[in-house]
């Protein structure tokens, strides 16, 4: 199984089920087409609730992400590629946001941050 949850995570487990299947669905770990495991089967190899697995399918399903066909399942939707790379980037800008405005409570700027980020792609 391709999802693994965690108690520690401060996220709910339907939205850690969500973030896992569409992470996996940007790297192409999931193509369109693809079928998903069935909410039993999904409740039984992670030991949850069978309301958090439609509560997750619900979310990807409205983010259309998936499609899911009654009495055949749920499958991976073709997504948009450029779509999801902008709504990862407006993610992405709210982060950095939080962080600059944390960063200037100590003196540390935009040039620190890119600095920081240059150091880690060099890694």
């Amino acid at each position: 199984m391709f999802i693994a949850l965690s108690p520690s995570n401060p996220d709910p487990m339907y939205k850690q089920v969500t973030d896992q299947i569409k992470n996996a669905v940007a790297s192409g770990d999931l193509k369109a087409g693809d079928k998903l495991p069935s909410i039993r089967e999904l409740t039984d190899a992670l030991k949850i609730s069978a309301i958090t697995i439609k509560r997750a399918y619900l979310d990807l399903e409205n983010d259309g992400f998936i499609i899911t066909r009654a009495g055949l399942g749920s499958f991976v939707a073709d997504i948009d590629r450029d779509r999801l790379k902008e709504e990862k980037l407006v993610e992405f800008r709210t982060a950095l946001k939080g962080i600059l405005a944390s960063g200037a409570k100590f003196g540390i700027g935009a040039g620190d941050v890119v600095r920081l980020v240059r150091e880690i792609e060099e890694d």
